[in-house]
C-alpha cells in the first residue's frame, strides 16, 4: 500500500473516529458535517473529500462498525463443532464485543433503530449479506441435517439475538442487566428456543479430559 493511500486511509478513519464521538455524546440526528470537522481538526474539504454528507459518513461507520462485529462472530462461529457450540458462540460473541466495544454499540443500535434512507440502507444490507457469508456458509451444514431450522438469515437473527440485541440496548441505556447474567444465560436460552427437541435438555458435551499417566 503507497504511503499517499495509507494516508488517506487514517485520515478517513480519523474522520470516523471523530464522528463516533460526536454521534455518542449528541446522537445521530443531533450531529452535523460541522461537528464532525471541528472534533476531527480537518479541513471542510477533507471531509467531503472522503464523504458526501451526513449520510455517507453514517453508512461508513455503520459498515467499519459492522465489519468489526461480524469478524469477532466468525472467530467464535466458524469451526465450532456443534449446532450448539454455534448457536451459542454466536450469542456470547455477540454479547461480548457489545460489552467490549460500548460506543461503537451505542451508535449501531441508534443508528439502526433511525429511518435511513434507501441511499444508506440499500447498501448496508448487501454488505451485512457479505459479511455474514462466513458464518451462514458454517451453519449450512447443520441446517441440512435438521440440527438447526431451514430459516434464512433474517429470521435465524430475530430469534437467536432478539432478546440479545433487547437486552444490549437496555444495558447500553442505563439499565440494571448483569454483564455476568446476559453471558451466562443468553447463549443458552437462543439454543433452547431454536434446538430440536430430544437436544433440549441435554446439556453440552465437555472435551474428554485425558487420564493423567
Amino acid at each position: 500500500m503507497g504511503a499517499v493511500r495509507r494516508d488517506g486511509l487514517e485520515r478517513r478513519d480519523a474522520l470516523l473516529d471523530a464522528a463516533l464521538r460526536c454521534f455518542v455524546k449528541q446522537g445521530v440526528l443531533g450531529t452535523g458535517i460541522e461537528d464532525i470537522r471541528k472534533a476531527a481538526g480537518a479541513s471542510p474539504s477533507s471531509v467531503y473529500h472522503h464523504f458526501d454528507g451526513m449520510p455517507g459518513i453514517t453508512l461508513a461507520l455503520l459498515v467499519r462498525t459492522f465489519e468489526r462485529l461480524f469478524a469477532h462472530l466468525s472467530t467464535r462461529v466458524v469451526g465450532t463443532p456443534s449446532a450448539r457450540a454455534a448457536v451459542e458462540g454466536l450469542v456470547d460473541g455477540h454479547l461480548e464485543w457489545v460489552l467490549s466495544h460500548r460506543d461503537e454499540a451505542r451508535f449501531m443500535y441508534q443508528a439502526m433503530s433511525l429511518e435511513l434512507g434507501a441511499r444508506v440502507a440499500e447498501p448496508l444490507q448487501v454488505k451485512k449479506a457479505e459479511l455474514l457469508a462466513p458464518i451462514v456458509q458454517h451453519l449450512t451444514p447443520f441446517i441440512a441435517t435438521g440440527k438447526l431450522p431451514p430459516w434464512p438469515p433474517p429470521m435465524l437473527d430475530v430469534v437467536l439475538l432478539g432478546p440479545s440485541h433487547e437486552a444490549c440496548r437496555r444495558f447500553l441505556g442505563g439499565a440494571d442487566l448483569s454483564p455476568e447474567w446476559m453471558r451466562g444465560e443468553l447463549p443458552r436460552l437462543a439454543w433452547r428456543a431454536i434446538a430440536p427437541r430430544r437436544e433440549r435438555a441435554m446439556p453440552p458435551k465437555r472435551p474428554r479430559r485425558k487420564a493423567p499417566r
